[in-house]
């Protein structure tokens, strides 16, 4: 079994935690959210595996954006990727026009 592998552990899985998390970032800020969404999902896979002392070793700034900032826009209370879009548009059919008529 060679080097790459076998799981990360320690100093190792933790610099891998915080690489991920950048790369989701980097694709955050090129509003790329598809690559950013599956960057994000398999940081927070790793992150969830760190010990309590492992946690405190990712720098805060990361720590927030993986866990709150991201949780804003990618959490279970978001649509889907590749589902339907619901628009006001569609609902407007249904409405009968009003006339406007300037007197």
């Amino acid at each position: 079994m060679s080097a790459a592998d076998q799981p990360l552990e320690g100093d190792a899985l933790v610099k891998e935690v915080c690489r991920r998390i950048r790369v989701a970032r980097s694709y955050w800020d090129a509003h790329n959210n598809a690559a950013c969404r599956g960057e994000r999902e398999k940081a927070l896979a790793l992150y969830n595996t760190l010990t309590k002392v492992e946690k405190e070793k990712i720098p805060q700034q990361l720590r927030i954006w993986l866990r709150y900032r991201s949780e804003k826009y990618f959490g279970a209370h978001r649509t889907a990727p590749g589902s339907p879009r619901k628009t006001g548009k569609q609902n407007r059919k249904d409405k009968p026009r009003r006339s406007r008529r300037r007197s």
